[in-house]
């Protein structure tokens, strides 16, 4: 697919295709743009795949958030996720559809790595949600909204916050998950860090 050139093709027919399809479009745009992003961000689609965040239907935001996850991987797109993204991703933390909250607060993760998405996410007000998050033991969220906030404890005001709920990271440390017990521990030492 990345090698026929399809991919502007795959994001233009988003915007006429039924649910469905669109679904599958979505699907394999995610598996593709892991490898190779630069095609999709060339052709715009941030800005149609913004748009699918806000469907009606919980697998095309959820899938939508996905794609914008894969494309966040890649250097040139985290910086696009931070300029265009970061504030419709953390009104998705809030979905009803644990899938979408899911992914993204995944591609939250990744928008953040750069310290602009940081300081969009804190401005978007993303602390809240992500504690949420993490204080739910069956959330599909909770090892991605651990290591976002972890980022956003690396700002002196998102530690600042972040020190009054310290208390939501112990309750992670003897959780059966040992990914989300090292990413508690990782997360107390980021926010109890003294310059």
């Amino acid at each position: 697919i990345l090698q026929a050139g399809l991919i502007p093709l795959l994001v233009v027919k988003l915007k006429s295709e039924p649910d469905e399809i669109q679904e599958l479009i979505l699907d394999t745009l995610s598996n593709c743009l892991h490898v190779e992003a630069s095609e999709a961000l060339a052709t715009g689609a941030i800005t149609l795949l913004k748009e699918k965040l806000t469907h009606s239907s919980g697998a095309i935001r959820s899938k939508a958030a996905w794609v914008l996850l894969a494309i966040g991987t890649h250097p040139e797109g985290k910086s696009v996720l931070c300029e265009e993204v970061i504030p419709a991703l953390v009104s998705l933390l809030e979905d009803t559809d644990p899938e979408v909250q899911a992914a993204a607060t995944g591609a939250l993760m990744f928008a953040t790595l750069k310290p602009q998405g940081r300081f969009s996410a804190l401005g978007a007000e993303a602390i809240p949600p992500l504690l949420k998050l993490v204080a739910e033991e069956t959330s599909k969220a909770r090892l991605s909204a651990i290591k976002t906030l972890t980022m956003l404890a690396e700002l002196p005001e998102g530690r600042k916050t972040l020190l009054d709920h310290t208390d939501t990271f112990q309750q992670c440390l003897n959780d059966p998950c040992e990914a989300v017990e090292r990413a508690a521990k990782i997360a107390i030492s980021v926010i109890k860090w003294k310059p």
